[in-house]
């Protein structure tokens, strides 16, 4: 299957809010790549988070894999102190929930939904609009 007919790419588009956080084991600690009401919106294989002001917080591009177990996205941000490292992640996707869970550049991609050092799960819902 090509990447651009996996249809988990197709019902990744669109606009998605996070509604958690956790980072090495701590439930949603401050994060310099989020902030309360972000959007994150998914075009094609890219992805950018603004502020309710407009305010890009990150950008960048990813590729996945739905036929894996769990399943496998990498993220690769395009602006911050991860610029350019691809991310290794795994994640889930249920209608209107998307959860991923990714550890830092070199590291295991994870296989679990639980964080430990390194690693930084979010959750999101999906937004009708903007």
């Amino acid at each position: 299957m090509s990447r651009s007919t996996d249809p988990d790419l197709q019902a990744l588009q669109g606009i998605w809010e996070q509604t958690a956080l956790e980072d090495s084991g701590v439930l949603n600690p401050v994060d310099a790549h989020s902030a309360p009401g972000a959007i994150t919106t998914i075009a094609g294989d890219r992805f950018e988070v603004t502020t309710v002001n407009g305010d890009v917080l990150l950008a960048g591009r990813f590729f996945l894999d739905s036929t894996t177990t769990p399943k496998s996205i990498t993220w690769i941000d395009s602006v911050g102190e991860d610029a350019g490292k691809q991310l290794p992640a795994s994640y889930r996707l249920e209608k209107d929930e998307f959860v991923f869970i990714a550890a830092d550049e070199h590291m295991p991609r994870p296989t679990e939904f639980s964080t430990g050092p390194g690693q930084t799960m979010r959750t999101f819902v999906r937004r009708l609009s903007a």
